[in-house]
Order: C-alpha cells, then sequence, then structure tokens
C-alpha cells in the first residue's frame, strides 16, 4: 500500500516534493495539500492531475483522516508550528529546512517527540543522502585516513538576489554545512569564527562576501568553510578532509570531460538543484521506507536543533568578530 502524504506548501520545493513523490518515487501517493494561496495549491493538483484535497490550512490537513505522514515545506517561519502539530497528532513529519527559525523553537520540537515517545521527525538536509557525501564518509570511517584533522570546505554560488542579506550566509547556506560536516565527524563544535576577507566587487552594496567560517570540534578538528555567493563560475561545493596518514576529497559531480578547441575542460554546475536532485529523491524515499515500516531515520530533530545552534554562534561571530563557544546541552538518550 502506498503511503498517503499530506504537502503543506506549494511554492518551488513543494511542488518539487509532490512531483517526486508522484511520479518518481515508490510506494508514495499525495493525497492532499495546502498553501497561504489556496489558488496556487489548487493549480499544482490540476498541473500534475492528482486525485488529491485542497485543505483550508495545514492544521486541517494535519488532521485529515486519510493522511498518514506530512511534507512541511511552506514558508520558514511556519514550520515549527506545523511540525508540533504533526507530532501531536502523532504523524510522522519531513520538515525541509528550517526545523524552527530560531534555536528554541527547534528545542521545542524535540522536546515534544521526546514526550511523545517515538521518532517521527526528519529534517530536509538532503547532503547526507548524496552519493559523494556518503562515499566521503565512508573513506572516514574506515580509518584508512586515520583521524580527521583539518577541514577546507567551499559553498560557492554564482549569485544571489538583492534580498540576500549578510546573516543569511549562515542560515540559509552554511547550515548545510552546519550539519553535513557534523554528520561526517560524528563529531560537535565547540567554538566558531567568522572572518571576512577583502570584499568582491560583485556583491552588492548591503552584502559582505565572501565570508571564512572557522569552526573546532569537541575532538580538536579544525575546519574552514568559505561561503562565497557572488562567484560568478558556478555552483560549487568542496570538501577536503586531512587525516593522520591521508586526504581524502568530495568527489566533482559526474560529467563529460571534453577535448575542444585547444582545451581539456570540464562543466561547472550553476544550480544546486541539478547538484543535489539525486540526493533529494534518495532523502525522501529513505523517509517513504521508514515510515511504511514504522520508523522515522535521516537528520534528527536533535541534529536541527544542533545546526540552530551552531548557526546562532555563527551570526553572533559575524556581528563580533570573536571566537564565540557554541553550548550545545548533552544530547537526549531519545536520539542515541
Amino acid at each position: 500500500m502506498s503511503l498517503k502524504l499530506g504537502v503543506i506548501g506549494t511554492g518551488a520545493i513543494g511542488q518539487d516534493h509532490i512531483r517526486r513523490c508522484s511520479q518518481t518515487l515508490l510506494n508514495s501517493q499525495v493525497v492532499a495539500v495546502t498553501d497561504i494561496n489556496l489558488a496556487q495549491a489548487a493549480k499544482v493538483v490540476a498541473d500534475l492531475k492528482l486525485t488529491a484535497e485542497v485543505y483550508p490550512d495545514g492544521h486541517a490537513l494535519i488532521k485529515a483522516p486519510d493522511v498518514e505522514a506530512i511534507l512541511v515545506t511552506s514558508w520558514g517561519p511556519s514550520h515549527e508550528e506545523f511540525v508540533l502539530a504533526a507530532i501531536a497528532a502523532g504523524k510522522p513529519v519531513f520538515c525541509e529546512k528550517p526545523l524552527a527559525v530560531t534555536a528554541e523553537g527547534c528545542r521545542r520540537i524535540v522536546d515534544a517527540e521526546v514526550a511523545h515517545g517515538k521518532r517521527l521527525v526528519q529534517v530536509g538536509f538532503m547532503r547526507p543522502y548524496d552519493e559523494g557525501y556518503r562515499a566521503l564518509k565512508a573513506v572516514i570511517d574506515s580509518g584508512q585516513i586515520g583521524e580527521p584533522l583539518m577541514l577546507h570546505c567551499a559553498h560557492r554560488n554564482p549569485r544571489v538576489g538583492e534580498n540576500y542579506k549578510t546573516d543569511m550566509a549562515i542560515t540559509d547556506t552554511l547550515i548545510h554545512e552546519l550539519d553535513v560536516l557534523r554528520w561526517l565527524l560524528a563529531d560537535d563544535y565547540v567554538s566558531v569564527q567568522v572572518v571576512f576577507p577583502r570584499k568582491t566587487s560583485k556583491a552588492l552594496a548591503h552584502l559582505r562576501d565572501p565570508q571564512i567560517v572557522l569552526l573546532e570540534t569537541a575532538k580538536g578538528t579544525r575546519i574552514d568553510v568559505e561561503v562565497f555567493v557572488n562567484c560568478q563560475y558556478g555552483y560549487d561545493i568542496q570538501c577536503e578532509v586531512v587525516g593522520e596518514t591521508g586526504i581524502a576529497k568530495l568527489p566533482e559531480p559526474s560529467q563529460v570531460q571534453l577535448r575542444s578547441d585547444a582545451k581539456l575542460s570540464n562543466a561547472i554546475l550553476m544550480d544546486w538543484k541539478d547538484r543535489f536532485i539525486a540526493a533529494y529523491d534518495v532523502e525522501l524515499q529513505a523517509f517513504i521506507d521508514g515510515v511504511r515500516a514504522g520508523r522515522v531515520g535521516g537528520p534528527s530533530a536533535w541534529d536541527g536543533y544542533a545546526a540552530a545552534v551552531a548557526a546562532d554562534a555563527c551570526i553572533e561571530a559575524q556581528q563580533s568578530g570573536q571566537i564565540v563557544k557554541v553550548e550545545l546541552p548533552q544530547r537526549p538518550r531519545f536520539y542515541g
């Protein structure tokens, strides 16, 4: 039997998830949708030729008896409200990042899930489902390069719009590294510093770009992440792990190597959707399969909270220029 899904939010990412759950993935059926713009929600249903009901709001959708699990892809500030409602209804919920817009909001979700007594929440951090990151983690976990000593990382976008602000380099961009690097190293952050190199002339006046984020983990691993969101040349994600006896590097996306016009070249992707499209498929299929098997795995509410705590420290470091402690409480036993 297919898992019957309700989707809250029919913007770009919501439409992508509805399409993949309806047309690409196995054992899922979208039976309910809603959006703050109900006309748009109805249009998505019609365009994709779905047999799905359009509900007046997220709470009505969550309460619908035929909805077995929920995808929250609405505006970020609404996520906490709907995830808490799903937990209260005892229904599994996949929430796109952010889990909540504050660390306190994430903690409320953690507390509610622990009180419920069973994992219901998976957070939409897709990088742990990327083939390249999984291969990199396998090398680290094997011990082939010894203990990780340093990581050199980069998150580069060709350009960003006028609404992109300096703090969004943390909350919208670096947040993916804050999650996936914890997962890669099985370690937590203890301090952070943000430094600003010479500003690129390609950035708008209000934006400080690029930035370098320096992280220290509990085990002493040092991490530098270059965040450069107006690099112009492409969407480029890099991660190099320097170990005691060797170096492991995130593989480049598979591209045809071209010999032409006296040049040897590989194309560079321009869009993050192209870089991680397969990971989105894998993560949602894992959520569907897990719920059907009676369990929820993947990035947890605690992972969402840990990323939010680290992000708050990064923003404080942006503003102060100082080294800021990352004060993460002890992880509940509930999350292993």
